[in-house]
């Protein structure tokens, strides 16, 4: 064999080798890729069904990251691992089959309290039925979303309730919580409640009186409080934002402490 034709078997054998090589890597890489993708879309798409909201799969695809898919929703993105099952929405780690926020729950775990530290001596106390399920709420007797809560805390069975005057909105907050807690001849909490529930402003107090507000505001600026209301069970565990009816009374069933 001359060189010329040596070098042309040589030449062949490694088109050969580098065309296999490519085949198999074609397989080793196109095919998971595409079956995970599948799954990841099928995933999203059974998620996107039980939350029941009008929004499409629009595309899937890898990430540089292994075993992270992009997955695209109109104009949003959420991420997505390779078995479909945690997904990345808005900044929170989502369990996709059972709807969990992951990150929320985290969160709430650690902004928990021991119920027993509140200074209960600060708040307004309302007594429902045996009063036997206990909570506590901070509220600004401005805020719209507290409003709509005490309309159901008011109905709340077997429970009490401890609700801290909290006034961040305003200065107007801060005068009527103080002329809330200065009421005379009459019920603070019902005072509060129709101060919160119907804007019915209590009257000023007609002499001095030292109120707790100050140290109230301390107590919430403690526990990281930065909006009403802000619930406290009696495990600890807080919830901030207001609650419908059936899902307060679903809460406070599962945080109340067993005695």
């Amino acid at each position: 064999m001359d060189l010329t034709t040596c070098f042309k078997t040589i030449s062949r054998a490694i088109d050969r080798r580098w065309a296999a090589f490519a085949v198999a890597l074609f397989v080793a890489t196109s095919g998971p890729v595409a079956a995970n993708t599948d799954v990841v879309r099928s995933a999203v798409e059974s998620w996107l069904k039980g939350m029941k909201v009008g929004v499409a799969v629009e595309g899937v695809q890898k990430t540089p990251i292994a075993g992270l898919y992009e997955v695209r929703l109109g104009s949003e993105m959420i991420y997505v691992d390779e078995k479909g099952r945690y997904g990345l929405v808005d900044g929170r780690l989502i369990d996709l089959k059972s709807n969990r926020n992951i990150t929320q729950e985290r969160i709430d775990e650690l902004m928990r309290i021991n119920f027993s530290d509140l200074p209960l001596d600060l708040a307004l106390k309302q007594v429902n039925g045996n009063g036997k399920r206990v909570l506590a709420v901070f509220e600004d007797p401005r805020c719209p979303h507290c409003r709509n809560l005490r309309r159901e805390l008011i109905k709340l069975e077997n429970a009490t309730i401890y609700t801290f005057p909290y006034p961040i909105l305003s200065q107007e907050s801060e005068d009527k919580s103080r002329a809330v807690w200065c009421s005379t001849g009459s019920d603070r909490m019902k005072v509060w409640n129709d101060l919160v529930m119907d804007g019915k402003s209590p009257e000023e107090p007609k002499s001095s009186c030292e109120s707790p507000i100050t140290r109230q505001l301390e107590l919430g600026r403690k526990y990281k409080i930065s909006g009403t209301p802000t619930i406290f069970f009696s495990n600890g565990r807080r919830v901030p934002g207001g609650l419908s009816g059936d899902r307060l009374r679903q809460m406070v069933d599962e945080n109340s402490t067993k005695g």
